[in-house]
């Protein structure tokens, strides 16, 4: 019988539930069998995770929060302005799930289209936010007094759908070396910048500021 792992850290357990799901095509559906597969002892489990579905949000978190601490080593990144910062996240987050492909396809099957099954990625979206929280882009580029909340929240959640959406399109994309996905990044956060910095729509959150005060404030009055 083989001897129970001792010692373990939390990204022992992360690289041991990986190599689980690679080797069987398939996630582990319980605490006990996945302990007694990979020779680990179930209370050291405990000591790190919830569940099963606990470390798959955990493997996603750590990959995304791995990309943040190499670009944050970089001198140069922290030079970029805020576009750049979030097209370089974005490409090397995807090196990321490029080189553990074989895990994420298997990890995110089924979950294709849709959106609120999503939940193995419920920690990675929370510090995505956490991020696009920092770089201010609500702030920065529609400074519209009186709707700094809504704007954040609408800025934040955009990020995040287009985050999601570029993930469905990675997973998809056979091009060598994923250079599809490259080219979706760039275009889309391109796009992107280019909509919410555009005149029109400042001006139309302006008339809909004026409205609103005009009609619904008078009425409340």
């Amino acid at each position: 019988m083989a001897k129970k792992k001792k010692n373990i850290s939390k990204i022992d357990v992360l690289t041991l539930y990986m190599d689980f799901v690679i080797e069987n095509k398939q996630k582990p559906t319980d605490v006990d069998d996945f302990c007694e597969n990979v020779d680990l002892d179930v209370a050291l489990f405990y000591s790190h995770f919830k569940s099963l579905k606990n470390v798959e949000k955990t493997v996603f978190k750590e990959l995304f929060k791995n990309s943040i601490e190499v670009l944050n080593e970089s001198e140069e990144f922290l030079s970029f302005d805020k576009k750049n910062k979030l097209i370089s996240l974005y490409f090397t987050f995807f090196e990321n799930l490029n080189l553990n492909r074989e895990y994420v396809l298997i990890a995110l099957k089924g979950c294709k289209n849709q959106l609120k099954s999503f939940s193995a990625l419920s920690g990675l979206k929370k510090h995505f936010i956490a991020f696009v929280n920092n770089l201010d882009l609500s702030e920065s580029i529609l400074p519209i007094d009186g709707l700094e909340k809504i704007q954040r929240k609408f800025v934040n959640e955009s990020a995040w759908i287009q985050l999601y959406l570029t993930i469905q399109f990675w997973l998809e994309d056979s091009s060598e070396s994923f250079e599809k996905t490259d080219i979706f990044i760039e275009k889309s956060i391109n796009t992107s910048f280019e909509l919410i910095e555009n005149k029109f729509l400042k001006n139309a959150f302006d008339l809909g500021k004026f409205v609103y005060k005009e009609k619904i404030q008078k009425k409340a009055n």
